[in-house]
Order: C-alpha cells, then sequence, then structure tokens
C-alpha cells in the first residue's frame, strides 16, 4: 500500500528512467512524509524496497481507458434516474454545503459544551410547589387542574455519566401527581435554553438569512425555536430505547404501561418515533430545519415574499436532492412524507408553546431567551 503522492512519484521516474544521485548521505536519508522531497534518490530506493515494481504501471492507453470507462458509468447512471433527478444544481449544492457546515460549526450531538446545569432536586429542598388548595381564584386552581393532568402521564427519567466513570441516576415515583416533572423543569429550561442558543448561532450563519432585515430575523427564529430544537434532538433520539442520547447526558420516557400507551400519550414522543423512522440523511436534516426556520407566515414577518421564494428553493433542493440520492421508486413517497411532519410539528410547536405559559404562569422556571421566544405566539 502506498500514498497518492508516491505512487505518482514512481510512476513518473520510471516513465523517465531517471537515475536520481543521493546528494547527502550516500543512500542513507530518512523518508517521511515532511522530508519526501528533499532526496529524490532515496525516496525512489524506499518506493523499490517496499515493493513497487516498474511492470505493474498502467500504460497511457490503459490509463486512458479506464478513465472513459469510468465517464461511461458516470453517464450511465445519471440516464438511469427518473425525470426531474438528472441532479442538484451548482446553487442547490451550495446551499446544501452552506447548511451542513451550519449545522456542524453549531450543533454537537456530544453536548460537550453542555455545562453547569442544573440537576433536579430529589432531596426536596428546593422550591415548594403549590397546591390547589393554596392557590385563591377558582379560575388559578383549574388552570393548575389542567397542568397536573397533562403532566402527570410524563415519566422521564434521566442519567448523568461524570468524566471519572461515575453514573447518577434519577427516576421518578412511581406516583406522586407529576411532581417529578415540576423538579425536572429547571433542568430543562437549561438545556433548552441551550438548544436555542445553538440555533440561533445556525440561523445567524446562513447568508440568506443574515440578508434578512433584523425584525424579520427576530421573528422568524422566535416562530421556529421550538420545531429547529425538536428536529435537532431528533438526531440524538434512540427510537428502540424511547431515549435522547445526549453526550453524558440520557433522557429516557418512562412507559408503565409497557407497551405504547405513552406512544399515543405523547404527541411529542409520536412525532420523534415517526422522523426517526424516516431514516434522514444528515442534508435532509438541515434542509428541514431551513424549511422550517424560513415560514413567511410567521407572526411580524415583514418581506413575506422573499422568505416564501426562500422556503420554496430549499423545498424543491430537498425534492431533488431525494430523488438524486435516494432509491426510486422506493423513496418517492419520502418529500410528501417529510412535509406532512413538517405540518405536524408546526401543530406541535402551538400546543407546546401554550402549555409551558401555562406552567410557566403558575410555576415559573423559564430563562430569559426562553420567555423572548415563546412571547412570539402570543404576538
Amino acid at each position: 500500500m502506498t500514498c497518492e503522492g508516491c505512487k505518482g512519484f514512481f510512476r513518473r521516474a520510471m516513465k523517465r528512467n531517471a537515475r536520481p544521485r543521493c546528494p547527502f548521505r550516500k543512500g542513507t536519508c530518512e523518508i517521511t512524509q515532511k522530508t519526501r522531497r528533499q532526496c529524490q534518490a532515496c525516496r525512489l530506493r524506499k518506493c523499490l524496497e517496499s515493493g513497487m515494481r516498474k511492470e505493474m504501471i498502467m500504460s497511457d492507453a490503459a490509463v486512458e481507458q479506464r478513465r472513459a470507462l469510468i465517464r461511461r458509468k458516470k453517464r450511465e447512471r445519471i440516464e438511469t434516474q427518473p425525470p426531474g433527478a438528472k441532479g442538484l444544481t451548482e446553487e442547490q449544492q451550495m446551499m446544501i454545503r452552506e447548511l451542513t457546515t451550519a449545522q456542524m460549526n453549531t450543533f454537537d450531538s456530544t453536548f460537550i459544551h453542555f455545562k453547569n446545569f442544573r440537576l433536579p432536586d430529589v432531596l426536596g429542598s428546593g422550591r415548594q410547589i403549590p397546591e390547589p388548595l393554596q392557590i385563591q381564584s377558582r379560575e388559578e386552581a383549574a388552570k393548575w387542574r389542567k397542568i397536573r393532568e397533562d403532566l402527570c402521564s410524563v415519566k422521564l427519567s434521566l442519567q448523568l455519566r461524570g468524566e471519572d466513570g461515575s453514573v447518577w441516576n434519577y427516576k421518578p415515583p412511581a406516583d406522586n401527581g407529576g411532581k417529578e416533572i415540576f423538579s425536572l423543569l429547571p433542568h430543562i429550561a437549561d438545556v433548552s435554553t441551550y438548544m436555542f442558543k445553538g440555533i440561533i448561532n445556525f440561523a445567524k450563519v446562513i447568508s440568506y438569512f443574515r440578508e434578512l432585515p433584523i425584525e424579520d430575523q427576530i421573528s422568524l427564529l422566535k416562530g421556529a425555536a421550538f420545531e429547529l430544537c425538536q428536529l435537532r434532538f431528533n438526531t440524538v433520539f434512540n427510537a428502540e430505547t424511547r431515549t435522547w442520547e445526549c453526550g453524558r447526558l440520557s433522557y429516557c420516557v418512562e412507559d408503565p404501561a409497557g407497551g405504547f400507551q405513552q406512544l399515543l400519550l405523547e404527541p411529542v414522543l409520536k412525532f420523534h418515533y415517526m422522523l426517526k423512522k424516516l431514516q434522514l440523511h444528515k442534508e435532509e436534516y438541515v434542509l428541514m430545519q431551513a424549511i422550517s426556520l424560513f415560514s413567511p407566515d410567521r407572526p411580524g414577518v415583514v418581506q413575506r415574499l422573499v422568505v416564501d421564494q426562500l422556503q420554496e428553493r430549499f423545498a424543491i433542493t430537498l425534492k431533488a436532492y431525494i430523488e438524486f440520492n435516494r432509491p426510486q421508486p422506493a423513496h418517492r413517497f419520502l418529500f410528501l412524507k417529510i412535509m406532512a411532519i413538517l405540518t405536524e410539528l408546526r401543530s406541535l410547536s402551538a400546543e407546546h408553546t401554550q402549555q409551558l405559559l401555562r406552567i410557566h404562569d403558575v410555576h415559573p422556571f423559564a430563562t430569559p431567551l426562553m420567555q423572548e421566544l415563546f412571547s412570539t405566539t402570543n404576538g
């Protein structure tokens, strides 16, 4: 085995029938990746000692024949693609490269930079959770009961693996009326804020986003923050264990019924199952984020036509990417499934935001950044 550099050097030396001489140590130079250009004679000697043989070099005719074969196979592959799938345009390729680079620079699936977060108060020494009898008005009491009903079905356990190999587990009690979720709220606020900061940075490095007025940038980010957060979380979701594997942190949704009851009760979990089942490429994930981000009907958007045109370009690019990179006709409905999932995610976002605002009214937990983002949907 040899690198391409030394392979090319040996081929050129043999074709020239060169016999270089060592100007330094009479043929004893040490040849490494850094020193290989300093002495051609010793480099050629090392090539021969490594087993390279002149008779194994392809002739010019054989090289040209191989190149022609490669060109023919490439042409046949393109010609067998269905109509509309002849490949991506240069502009579409640039869009995908820009998005994937932005994703890579603003989202680390190992969560290595997620530090100084709050953990659940397992000893019960934190802020007291109000009870319905302590709430004065009937309206507040009804609101509280609704929150309890929404949360009692959710059982979320947390595992933290320390750098020293230690493991810290938090598993909610069997029945405590939703208190375990309230004990987790500060931690959920921390991880959500961390994700939102990454999403903001993601948008800021996209040239199409930076060209919009600052008011539209804010409106688009506010409207899409939760949706992009869920799309990113899906990349670390393990459908078999119902676990989000975030580096040293693991979040698992418990299912006391031992079946799919939790899947039916929790729409967000159902969404993650549906999306994970599609087994998307990283390019498809980032294009989904772009389509969600550039939504012209977000509250407060002024340049709706410009944003609408950008969203259409991202959608067309996603469709072309699927047609060119996915076997057809097996994936002929993948684009439609993705667009349907984005519509479902839009509904989830509205409902989720309203639920968090109701919880925050009774039991404040959101960080300033979360409050700013959640203020969006109410306009």
